[in-house]
């Protein structure tokens, strides 16, 4: 491979192995070594090489077929690893949703719902008996299903659902019903054609009552000709910003009777008489939405470290604009403006993974607890799943077009991967819970917490400021900066709630007085989170620098004191307002994110290729590892259809006439 010199240079004159950081971002040799030899079988055995035109040249049609020969190519890749013995059972899903929900496809997959939540919902709310029906059968791609919870015209608001599932005791069977085009389930992606089966969220009707939501599997379609079955309405919604490889579908009822076992029946359940026997606790319905966002998050923070991967490598390989006039035209890395804008995404790249990592074992956990009957930890998972999601995929959204702008005009092509990048992490900020209804769902928590701090730890802090007017000492240390954050945070819970109470007090009704408030709310949420993700990272650092190379525990202390920094100046106001930074601080910390950033620039290439992305997944002319950005722009452009031939029929059928005359046409 013929690299770039620049590229080059910048790998040869950093101070740490871009291995060693490998290594620790992927959790360890052997796992380091695995994802490789995976994305090596998936990638690399010339299976892409059939497809001459990219993605980007076909229709919206084409782009769905070809994805799912590519996703069936890449599943039956799964059995054979099964068959071999290389892989158990367990293996065998891990790498089946590995394959679907990384990056070694280059559109989200019609089965990535499949396998992130009908899968995992039947793992989670499924008895043993229903377990052993449908979970093999769906692993192994024999049934392929969706999550029909979004409606039309109800989304994150689950209760106010309109799908039916009334219950018939005489067959012993539930009869599902659309009653409006609003109650039309509306986004689930593969159910446009796809998916023969889905879990879908319905209201229960039974003995004359309404139980709420529950979860029911459904089948769509014939398992042998395709055809959607009577009673079922069933389509794709059309194209969208991102993700049009998804083929999400839209999806109605009518009079379609199920099984009375195809209730999910592991936590609420029916008998065979109509008898409602409840959940021991409602929030388990919900089990598969908090699953889903923790693992949303380490997504949007997978996708953020893409665009500064692109980003670095093309301001190592592009030279523009002299610093001194007479000077050589430097590499753009070299403008302390270029690097305050890529190397605080590296940052939140990495600290974001590093909070998605502790919601994921505190999720283990609290399920671990649930299974033994102890359901205390569950309200703070799902509050800081909904705070986190919201933060981190809308902050990655932001820090992917602070990328694309950092790569002027070629950033805007599509062969620089931001676009798709984009569209895949933008429409994260509405699936699953739009961002400022998710950080209302964790106000609710906090208003609770500001109560009783001893609810649960992330919350603890609050106990360090009894009331709104104790302010926070600043210290100019990342101890002092996240003390800091909780200061601002438990000034603004306070804040929040005195609003809602004040509300109430008028005469108002909680919810009213809630909604009158919610701005508040929304930022004392807002502020909660970010003074978690702050304190997670540090701790998670902390613990990762004692078992690395002085090198890198280094740059990783770098990398920490970059976010923290760059938080706190973005966070000048709040900070002036709620503790006791001066103007003085203000200027050290202007000074310190200079000094880190000059610190941090000798690395930055290493520090990206850590995050090892192959090529195959990147796609990106601007970011591919050789840096032959130029060579590589001209032969996307050449793949053109439009370059197929040197002159396109409509010059002769319209631009000539136009052109060689100068008649008006009355």
């Amino acid at each position: 491979m013929r690299v770039n010199e620049d590229l080059r240079n910048e790998r040869r004159g950093a101070g740490i192995n871009s291995e060693e950081f490998a290594v620790f971002w992927h959790g360890g040799s052997e796992e380091l070594r695995e994802k490789r030899w995976r994305e090596n079988y998936f990638l690399c055995d010339g299976f892409e090489k059939k497809f001459s035109i990219p993605d980007s040249y076909l229709s919206h049609k084409e782009l769905y077929e070809r994805t799912v020969e590519r996703m069936v190519h890449r599943y039956q890749k799964c059995r054979d690893l099964k068959a071999s013995g290389r892989y158990g059972d367990r293996e065998f899903y891990d790498t089946v949703r590995y394959m679907v929900t990384s990056e070694v496809t280059s559109a989200k997959s019609p089965f990535a719902t499949h396998l992130s939540m009908f899968v995992p919902t039947i793992l989670g709310q499924g008895t043993p008996e229903q377990q052993a029906k449908w979970l093999e059968r769906a692993a192994n791609g024999n049934i392929v299903g969706t999550y029909a919870q979004t409606e039309l015209g109800h989304g994150t608001f689950v209760r106010g659902i309109e799908t039916r599932a009334d219950y018939d005791p005489h067959t012993k069977e539930f009869v599902l019903n659309s009653p409006t085009l609003n109650s039309f389930k509306f986004w689930p992606g593969g159910m446009g054609l796809t998916c023969n089966y889905a879990v879908v969220i319905a209201q229960l009707f039974t003995q004359g009552k309404c139980h709420g939501v529950q979860a029911f599997i459904v089948q769509l379609r014939d398992e042998d000709t395709h055809m959607p079955l009577p009673g079922v309405s069933v389509g794709e919604i059309g194209p969208k910003l991102g993700m049009n490889g998804v083929n999400q579908g839209f999806l109605g009822f009518k009079d379609l009777r199920i099984p009375r076992e195809n209730m999910l029946m592991k936590n609420a359940q029916v008998l065979e008489d109509g008898t409602f026997v409840k959940a021991p606790i409602s929030v388990l319905t919900y089990g598969t939405m908090v699953y889903v966002r923790v693992h949303i998050v380490t997504d949007s923070a997978n996708y953020l470290a893409q665009a500064a991967t692109i980003a670095t490598r093309y301001s190592a390989v592009r030279k523009q604009s002299p610093i001194n006039p007479g000077d050589a035209e430097p590499q753009i890395i070299d403008h302390v403006t270029q690097q305050n804008k890529i190397f605080p995404q590296i940052a939140k790249s990495i600290i974001f993974t590093m909070s998605g990592k502790f919601l994921l074992e505190m999720y283990k956990q609290v399920m671990k607890d649930v299974d033994e009957g102890h359901f205390e930890g569950l309200a703070d998972l799902h509050a800081l799943s909904c705070c986190l999601k919201a933060i981190v995929t809308n902050e990655s959204s932001l820090g992917i077009e602070v990328c694309r702008l950092s790569c002027g005009g070629h950033g805007y092509l599509q062969c620089s991967g931001f676009p798709t990048i984009y569209g895949f992490n933008t429409a994260a900020e509405t699936y699953e819970g739009e961002h400022v209804i998710l950080l209302l769902q964790t106000s609710r928590f906090l208003m609770k917490a500001v109560k009783n701090p001893d609810l649960s730890p992330t919350v603890a802090y609050l106990k360090n400021y009894s009331d709104r007017q104790t302010l926070g000492v600043w210290q100019n240390s990342i101890g002092g900066m996240i003390e800091a954050f909780e200061a601002v945070a438990a000034a603004k819970i306070r804040i929040a709630a005195e609003s809602v109470e004040q509300r109430i007090r008028e005469g108002k009704k909680p919810g009213t007085a809630a909604n009158l408030s919610s701005i508040e709310l929304v930022a004392a949420a807002d502020a909660h989170c970010r003074a978690f993700i702050l304190r997670a990272g540090a701790e998670s650092m902390e613990k990762v620098s004692k078992s690395v190379s002085p090198a890198l525990a280094g740059v990783l202390k770098d990398l920490l004191e970059l976010y923290a920094v760059d938080a706190a100046k973005k966070a000048l106001g709040d900070l002036q307002r709620f503790t006791t930074i001066s103007d003085g601080d203000v200027r050290q910390l202007q000074r310190r994110l200079e000094d880190v950033l000059a610190r941090l620039r000798p690395n930055a290439v290493a520090i990206v290729d850590g995050f090892d992305f192959p090529d195959e997944v990147l796609k990106s002319a601007l970011g591919a590892y050789d840096g032959n950005v130029y060579e590589r722009i001209y032969e996307d452009a050449m793949k053109s259809p439009l370059n197929y031939e040197p002159v396109n029929p409509s010059f002769h059928k319209y631009l000539k006439p136009f052109m060689k005359s100068s008649k008006a046409k009355l």
